[in-house]
C-alpha cells in the first residue's frame, strides 16, 4: 500500500506518529491533537525546514498510535524519542549521553557513582551535566564531606580487611562493621538533601552534632565534623542567592545560531543558584524559537532526574500548558511554566539569555577554529603523501587480538578532519585462526571495500593502517586485486611516528605537524573501536562459559544479564533479589543462577 492510500486510513483523533526508513528504523516521532491532519501536511505542505525535508527523502513508511487525549500522545512521544533517539527529531545530544550522579539507594550501604544511564532501579539520579569537570570536582567534595564506601559490590561483599579509604577517612567502614547501618543511612540522608540544594538544613544538623560530641570530650569527632562544616561552608559561598524565598525554580533561556541552537538552565534550590547546565540543539536551522523550546522541554525533563515545581522561560513555548500539564503528572506535584514580564524573575531569564548568547558565540568560535585546524591538516597531509587533492574522507583501520583469540577489526571514518561516527564499522574476524595480524587485516579490507559495504559507503580519498610495512603491503595487495589500487593508502607505526608509503622511505613527521596530529587522531580512534569491540567479545565469552551450566540460560538470557549487569563480576555480587527483580528471569532460573555462584550458601 502507498503512503498516499495509506494516508487515507488515519483516524481523525489525537495521537503519536513514527516516521520509517527502508531498513524499517524509526526516523522521527511526533505527535497531534489530529492525526489525519498532521500526517497530510507533510505530503500537502512544500516548504518545510530542512531537516524535515531531509526527514522525508528517507521516508518509507508511517505508522500510528491513537491516544484518548493530547497529553497521552505527548508523554508517549517523550519515551518514543527517549528510548528511540529518532535521527530527525531535534535532540538536546548530539551522539552524547550527559552523565548524571546515581545514589544506589537500592542497596544496603549506597555509594555514589557517575552514569550515563537512568534505569528504574530503585536507585535516585541527580542530573544530568553538562560540565563533566564540575561534576568530578563536586564528587570529590561530596565524598569528603560525606564519606560512603565506593567499592564495588562484589569487592564489598568479599573484603575481609579495610581498604585505604578507610584508613584516610573517606570510607567509614561499613564492610568492617565499622559504623552501624543507621548512621550510616543517616549521612546518606544528608547527602539527599544536599544534592536537592538543602545544605542549611545540613548545616544545623553538622553543628548540632559537633556541639554533642565537643560536649562528650570527643574531640576527634568534633574535629572531623568541623572539618565537614567548613567544606559545606566553602560551597555555599560560591552559590548565588537569587530569590529569598527559598524557591525551587529551573530558569531557561535559547540563543539561536546560523546551525545550532544554545540553551542555558539555571537550577535554583532553596533559593540559590545551585548549577548552571548549557545544552546544544544541532540541525535546529528553520524551525521557530517557540518550537525549539518546546522540543528541548519534552527532551531534557523525560530525563531530567527532578522537575521543580516552577520553571521560568525567557519566552513562550509552543504547547506551553500542555507541556505543564506533562510534567505536572511525571513528577506528580503541579508544575508551572511561567514567562516573567518584570521583577527578579525576569532579570533571572535576561541572565539566562546572556549567557546563552556568549556560551553561542563561544562554541561557533571554537568550531571555526577546529574548521581552519582540520582544513590546514588535510593540505599537509595532501602535500606530505603527494596526493591529487586534499582527502576530505578517511578511513583508518586497526586489529585487535590476543593470540588469535576473539580478533576483531575497525574502521573509523574522518570526514573533512572530523570524526563521522555514523560511519564506522566493526569487524569480527571470520577466516583466520591463528595470530596473523596481515591475514586478519587483509581479510577485513576486502570485505570493506568488496562486499556490499563497498556499495553503500563512499571510497575515501585516503586509507590509513596502524602498523608498518607489512601492514601495508597486506592492505595495498587486496585494494590491487579488488581493482582500487587508485585509492591512496598510507600506515603510520606507533612506536616511532612513522609515516609509510608503497615504494617510499619511512616519512618522519615533524611533532607539531598538523598532518600528523590528524593521522593519530584517525589512528587513535579506530584503535579504540577495535578496543571496544574485542573487550565486548571477552565479556561475552566469559559470561557464556561462566553459565554454560547453569540450567535454563541460554543465548537471549546471557545477553539480557550482559546488558543488566555489565559484567561477569557484577553479576556473581549480585543479591539474590537483584536477580529476582529482573524482567523475564523466572524464579527458578534465577535462584539456579545464584546457587551456581554461591554454592557454600544453603538454598534460599
Amino acid at each position: 500500500m502507498d503512503l498516499e492510500k495509506k494516508l487515507e486510513l488515519v483516524p481523525d483523533q489525537p495521537g503519536v506518529y513514527l516516521m520509517k526508513d527502508k531498513f524499517n528504523k524509526i526516523i522521527y516521532v511526533g505527535k497531534a491533537v489530529n492525526l489525519k491532519n498532521r500526517l497530510r501536511s507533510y505530503f500537502r505542505t512544500r516548504n518545510h525546514p530542512p531537516k524535515v525535508g531531509a526527514m522525508l527523502k528517507k521516508l518509507q513508511d508511517f505508522e500510528y498510535i491513537v491516544t484518548n487525549s493530547e497529553i497521552e500522545a505527548l508523554a508517549l512521544e517523550c519515551n518514543f524519542i527517549k528510548n528511540h533517539q529518532p535521527r530527525y527529531n531535534i535532540l538536546l545530544r548530539d551522539d552524547k549521553q550527559y552523565p548524571y550522579l546515581k545514589l544506589t539507594t537500592n542497596e544496603d550501604f549506597p555509594r555514589l557513582v557517575v552514569t550515563r544511564q537512568i534505569k528504574n532501579d530503585g536507585a535516585r539520579y541527580f542530573g544530568p551535566y553538562t560540565d563533566v569537570g564540575a561534576l568530578n570536582e563536586t564528587l570529590h567534595l561530596l565524598k569528603r564531606i560525606f564519606p560512603l564506601r565506593t567499592c564495588s559490590n562484589y569487592n564489598f561483599n568479599r573484603r575481609k580487611r579495610p581498604c585505604l579509604n578507610f584508613y584516610i577517612n573517606r570510607c567509614r567502614g561499613p564492610c568492617q562493621d565499622a559504623i552501624k547501618p543507621e548512621e550510616y543511612g543517616e549521612m546518606v540522608q544528608e547527602l539527599v538533601l544536599f544534592l536537592e540544594g538543602q545544605q542549611n538544613i545540613i548545616l544545623d544538623r553538622l553543628n548540632k552534632r559537633m556541639a554533642e560530641a565537643a560536649e562528650q570530650l570527643n574531640f576527634e569527632q568534633a574535629a572531623k565534623l568541623r572539618d565537614q562544616i567548613t567544606a559545606v561552608k566553602r560551597m555555599l559561598e560560591r552559590q548565588t542567592v537569587v530569590s529569598l524565598q527559598g524557591e525551587d525554580q529551573d530558569v531557561i533561556a535559547l540563543a539561536a545560531g546560523s546551525s545550532k541552537t544554545c540553551i542555558q538552565v539555571f537550577q535554583v534550590r532553596a533559593g540559590k543558584m545551585l548549577a548552571r547546565e548549557t545544552f546544544f540543539l544541532t540541525d535546529s536551522q528553520g524551525y521557530e524559537r517557540s518550537y525549539l523550546l518546546s522540543a528541548f522541554l519534552k527532551d531534557y525533563y523525560a530525563r531530567a532526574a527532578i522537575v521543580p515545581p516552577l520553571i521560568i522561560l525567557a519566552e513562550k513555548a509552543d504547547e506551553q500548558e500542555l507541556i505543564a500539564s506533562y510534567l505536572s503528572q511525571k513528577s506528580g506535584r503541579r508544575v508551572k511554566l511561567h514567562v516573567p514580564q518584570r521583577g527578579t524573575k525576569k532579570a533571572l531569564v535576561r541572565l539566562a539569555a546572556e549567557n546563552a548568547v556568549l556560551a553561542l558565540q563561544e562554541a561557533e568560535e571554537l568550531q571555526k577554529r577546529r574548521t581552519e585546524l582540520s582544513r590546514e591538516a588535510l593540505a599537509d597531509l595532501q602535500v606530505v603523501l603527494d596526493l591529487p587533492a586534499a582527502p576530505r574522507r578517511i578511513e583508518g583501520f586497526d586489529i585487535s587480538n590476543i593470540r588469535g583469540q576473539h580478533a576483531v577489526g575497525s574502521m573509523a571514518v574522518f570526514v573533512d578532519g572530523q570524526p563521522f561516527k555514523a560511519h564506522y564499522r566493526r569487524f569480527r574476524i571470520r577466516t583466520v585462526f591463528e595470530s596473523d595480524d596481515y591475514a586478519m587485516l587483509a581479510e577485513m579490507v576486502k570485505r570493506r571495500y568488496g562486499g556490499s559495504l563497498r556499495s553503500c559507503l563512499l571510497l575515501p580519498e585516503l586509507i590509513l593502517i596502524d602498523g608498518g610495512q607489512g601492514q601495508l603491503s597486506a592492505a595495498s595487495r587486496v585494494l590491487k586485486e579488488l581493482g582500487l589500487g587508485q585509492i591512496p593508502v598510507c600506515a603510520l607505526a606507533e612506536q616511532q611516528e612513522e609515516l609509510y608509503k608503497e615504494g617510499q622511505d619511512p616519512i618522519r613527521l615533524p611533532d607539531d605537524s598538523a598532518a600528523l596530529h590528524l593521522l593519530q587522531q584517525v589512528r587513535d580512534e579506530a584503535h579504540r573501536f577495535a578496543l571496544d569491540y574485542h573487550r565486548l567479545l571477552r565479556q561475552r565469552s566469559t559470561l557464556k562459559s561462566e553459565l554454560d551450566e547453569v540450567p535454563g540460560i541460554g543465548p537471549k538470557r546471557r545477553r539480557l544479564l550482559l546488558s543488566h549487569f555489565g559484567s561477569v563480576k557484577n553479576l556473581q555480587a549480585a543479591p539474590l533479589k537483584d536477580l529476582l527483580a529482573i524482567p523475564g528471569l523466572p524464579r527458578p532460573v534465577a535462584e539456579a543462577l545464584y546457587q551456581h555462584f554461591h554454592p557454600e550458601e544453603d538454598q534460599p
